[in-house]
């Protein structure tokens, strides 16, 4: 199975799921067969004045992932991920390693639009 990217307050599978996708401090990109994992600092994206959400999807996107598990997504970021056709399941809370399990179990469901709005008003 391919890797999944969860957004992280923290750089474990013990840290608590992000709900801003675009400016979340982490993505933890796990295996979720073995549960090994590596945290990729978000930087760009948490600094950017905006077009945060478009910067994460763009680095998400490097490492081909079966799925983003995140709280929140606004337009532009989902309308990125959906194009480089990454499932985006939305709503996810408590720890990384909780939410790749419900992934697992298959008790997450696939959102059909982003859950946030676009925060940059340009």
């Amino acid at each position: 199975m391919a890797k999944i990217v969860v957004s992280a307050s923290g750089q474990t599978l013990e840290s608590q799921v992000e709900p801003r996708f675009g400016r979340t401090p982490y993505f933890v990109v796990v295996d979720p067969e073995t549960m090994e994992y590596e945290a990729v600092a978000n930087r760009e994206s948490q600094e950017a004045a905006h077009g945060a959400g478009i910067k994460a999807a763009t680095l998400v996107a490097k490492y081909q992932p079966a799925a983003v598990l995140t709280g929140h997504c606004g337009p532009k970021a989902y309308q990125a991920l959906a194009a480089a056709g990454i499932p985006i399941f939305l709503e996810v809370s408590g720890l990384v390693r909780e939410a790749v399990e419900q992934f697992r179990q298959g008790n997450l469901t696939v959102s059909r639009s982003p859950n946030a709005e676009s925060h940059w008003q340009g």
